[in-house]
Parts: C-alpha cells; structure tokens; sequence
C-alpha cells in the first residue's frame, strides 16, 4: 500500500513540476477551459437564480375569484360557503366592491382615475391562499370554480411563476448539453497538450521502455497533468462566474429597489463548485488517458 502511494505521489509531483517548468501555456490552458466552461456553469447559476425568484413569488401564490357586477349577497354567500368547505382552500378573504375602490382610490397615480369613475366598475371577489402548491390541484380548483353560478373569472395569480420554472428546465437541459459539447472540445484541448508533451519526452519514455518500466508507470504522471491541468480550469471558470455574477448583481439590486424587493443573484454554491471541478479534473484526465494511450503504442524502443 505505501509504494502504491509513493508511486501516486511521485507521479503527481512530477506533473506538477512539469506544470511550473511552462507557467505561460499552463496559464493560457487553464483560461481557455475556463471560459469554455464557465458558459455552461454561467447559465446554469442564472437560470438557478431564476428558479429561485419563481419559488419566492409562488411561495405566497393566490387565487382570486371575481364575481360578476350582478351578484347579490345570497351569491356571495353561497360561494363562500363553497370555498370555506374546499380541502384546498386554506385561508380565504372577501374584498368587497367598495373595498376594491378605495383601495384604487388610494393607489399612487390612480385616485384622480378613481374618483372620476361616474359608478363603481369593480367586481367583488375572493382571495384564496391555497393549502397546496401542486398545480393539478390549483387548476382543479380553479377550473371547478368558474363553473360557479355567478363567477366571472378566476385568475391564479402565480402561473406566470410556473411557466418561469418550466422555462427554467429547458435552459437547464440546454446547460448540459452545452457542458457535454464543450466537453468533447475541452478533452481535444488537453489531449492536444498531452500529444505535445509526449513527444517533448519520447527520448525519456523510450528509455523507460527499456529498462521495463510499464505502460501504466510511463502513463500515470500525463494523466495527473490533465487532472491538474482541467482542475486549474474548473478553478478559472469558478471565477469567472462568480465574477460575473457579481457586476451583474449591482444591477439587479438596483432594479429589484424599484419593486420595493432585495432580491439579489447568488453566486455559484459549493455543490455547484465542486461538480464543476470535478468535471473539469475528468475532462482533463480523459483527454490525457486518450492522448497517451493513443501515442504510447507509437513509441518503441530503437
């Protein structure tokens, strides 16, 4: 076990020594698999920010139920008994005609509108918070409600937020898909690399063939130096969306101010990060088990 390890560890100094020895190019393969890849990981963050703020708004979902201008009180009456006995109704209040108006009358840029109303063209209506945010139960009530006598429209105010999420789930398929793409580009870039470092040492792997050392041994420090190499890329490609979601962020807070909001965008999580450098590392190892696999056979002791 411990010259399993000491074989390792030797093989992953060795890689990154050879990583120092070439500072610049080691440097401008990391940016570019940092940018291929921060693409992916960027819009699966903001696509995540945007599945978030859909969970915020329809975490307070309502259901409004409007009531024709002709409804009587005994209509009133009959369909809030009707609501008050659903399963799925878990707080109900009524905003009478007159409320509606004053309500109107008092919002900003809208009294003076308001007030010069000759009658009072608002319906009264329910508001329902429901007790479940499953949707076939919502457009199961909302569908079963518009068939009430006397019930004009019924409007779920947050299915806007549910077309958010399924929207949403299509960027997040996209994401992968651009992530699987790049990938196949990013493991050509570092077997590329690797191609280039075995013919720099085909002296030195063509003595190690000699003296008996096996394919295995002469592979395992390439494939630390594609590891090391896609792990440093996966780093940049981190920062890179960190910091690009923190200049878009200033503006976010701006506009969100202007809805009387805090919302703001969240950087990459941690579990996010992580899958993003091993990806990254795997990528780098792949392209450089292919590499050398594919060049080890080529190289033969003369």
């Amino acid at each position: 076990m411990s010259n399993w390890f000491s074989l390792h560890w030797h093989a992953f100094l060795l890689a990154g020594r050879r990583l120092l020895l070439n500072p610049l190019a080691t440097l401008f393969t990391a940016l570019v698999i940092g940018i291929a890849l921060s693409l992916p990981a960027g819009l699966y963050t903001l696509l995540d920010n945007l599945t978030s703020l859909g969970d915020r708004i329809s975490g307070s979902q309502q259901i409004s139920v409007f009531l024709d201008l002709d409804a009587q009180s005994a209509d009133i009456a009959k369909i809030q008994n009707k609501l008050k006995k659903h399963a799925t109704v878990r707080k109900l209040r009524f905003v009478s005609r007159a409320d509606a108006l004053r309500s109107l009358e008092s919002s900003a840029g809208l009294g003076d509108v308001a007030k010069s109303l000759q009658q009072n063209p608002l319906p009264d209506a329910f508001v329902i918070e429901p007790a479940t945010g499953e949707p076939a139960a919502l457009d199961k009530l909302r569908e079963e409600a518009r068939k009430w006598p006397k019930v004009a429209h019924v409007q779920l105010d947050s299915a806007w937020a549910k077309r958010l999420a399924a929207f949403a789930d299509l960027g997040r398929q996209a994401a992968l898909l651009l992530a699987a793409l790049l990938g196949f580009a990013l493991v050509v870039v570092t077997g590329n690399t690797i191609r280039l470092q075995i013919l720099t040492q085909r002296e030195e792997i063509e003595v190690s063939k000699l003296i008996g050392a096996t394919s295995a041994f002469i592979r395992r420090p390439f494939l630390y130096f594609g590891a090391i190499q896609g792990l440093t890329g996966g780093l940049a490609a981190w920062l890179v969306v960190d910091g690009g979601v923190s200049l878009l962020n200033n503006n976010v807070s701006q506009l969100a101010a202007l809805y009387a909001s805090d919302y703001h965008l969240h950087l990459l999580n941690i579990d996010g990060g992580l899958i993003l450098l091993g990806f990254a590392a795997l990528l780098g190892w792949l392209g450089a088990y292919l590499s050398v696999s594919l060049y080890l056979r080529k190289i033969e002791p003369r």
